[in-house]
């Protein structure tokens, strides 16, 4: 029996990267502002065959500060923006946890299981694919899942890292 080959994926941290850094938390819909300069690169690794998976802490669940919700219509805004350029993410996993609010987690990043969903869920090979972040602690949950961490200035444009994806 043939298993199916596995796929590759570029993980993407959101804030910062996806949409514009807005302190903490971006907490309401009217602050989330996608970063248009990356909607042309991401467009160029999913038509290298990239699955594009985005892995975002979202403490501020834990705090209050925000609802499931109000997550959720900045997800769809930001889906719906990528889509309009052809972009589709695969998947946005999010960690709703904060250690001092909920206790410690597998989910939040420095931790890989964000990752590890997506990894398992798609049947993504770690070695053939990366996490673009704009934190250390995005390259550390990319290390920790087996997948080369690529650490970008908060609102820097994706092109230039581009040339570190195969």
């Amino acid at each position: 029996m043939n298993t199916p080959a596995k796929t590759k994926a570029v993980f993407l941290d959101r804030d910062g990267v996806l949409n514009q850094e807005m302190g903490d938390y971006v907490c309401r819909l009217e602050d989330f502002h996608v970063l248009e300069q990356n909607i042309e690169p991401l467009k160029t690794l999913q038509d290298r065959g990239y699955l594009l998976i985005v892995a975002t802490n979202q403490g501020g669940l834990a705090k209050g500060w925000y609802t499931e919700e109000e997550l959720s219509k900045m997800h769809t805004k930001l889906r719906a923006i990528y889509k309009e350029h052809g972009v589709e993410f695969t998947d946005i996993f999010y960690c709703p946890h904060h250690p001092n609010f909920t206790g410690e987690c597998d989910c939040r990043k420095p931790k890989p299981g964000l990752l590890l969903r997506g990894i398992e869920k798609y049947n993504i090979d770690p070695a053939k694919s990366y996490f673009i972040g704009d934190r250390e602690r995005d390259v550390e949950a990319g290390t920790a899942a087996g997948v080369k961490g690529i650490l970008i200035n908060s609102d820097q444009p994706i092109s230039d890292v581009l040339d570190l994806i195969e």
